[in-house]
């Protein structure tokens, strides 16, 4: 069954993703109140700490960062199956992840130092790169207003390495200009 990982500060449209994506019989991976938005949606999703065994840390600092988490969005099937197996690692195909709201964050006047510095996002960036650098395998999704594309790609069954290749870039500029932003 595939895996798709849904953990998004922008709810935009990620009830209806999740559900087409069940539809295609994805298993949803996700986190916090992401979780709750989808389930309160009608979705059925494992939580991250449910997937990794680990809990969430340190007041929700870390979550995703994890092995079973990275090593099934970098892994590639063809090439790392013994590893997968050694290390019960599972595939991740569809990462969707948009990322804290630095900027809106910084422009707030009533915003303190520490809400500036605990609205800079690491694993979100992470999880970003990663599934960006091996798009071969992993469909990876910043903007919502990607989800429908995605969805009609999905439905097809096809495997579009250049709408792949559209997804890893944009996430990859996402990521620059939120470095940039910081």
């Amino acid at each position: 069954m595939p895996k798709a990982l849904i953990s998004v500060t922008d709810k935009t449209g990620v009830v209806e993703l999740a559900q087409a994506l069940s539809t295609q019989h994805y298993e949803i991976l996700s986190t916090g109140g992401t979780a709750r938005v989808l389930r309160d949606g009608g979705v059925e999703v494992t939580d991250i700490e449910t997937f990794t065994g680990s809990p969430e840390m340190l007041g929700g600092r870390v979550k995703t960062l994890h092995p079973r988490v990275f090593g099934g969005i970098l892994g590639r099937p063809d090439l790392d199956e013994a590893e997968f197996l050694e290390h019960g690692i599972e595939s991740i195909d569809l990462v969707v992840v948009n990322l804290y709201e630095f900027a809106k964050t910084v422009d707030r006047t009533e915003s303190t130092p520490a809400d500036i510095q605990e609205a800079i996002d690491i694993g979100g960036v992470s999880l970003l790169r990663a599934a960006a650098k091996n798009y071969q395998y992993v469909f990876v999704v910043v903007d919502p207003d990607d989800y429908a594309n995605l969805i009609k790609h999905l439905k097809q069954g096809s495997v579009d390495e250049a709408l792949r290749k559209d997804l890893a870039a944009k996430a990859f500029r996402a990521t620059a200009a939120y470095d940039s932003a910081i």
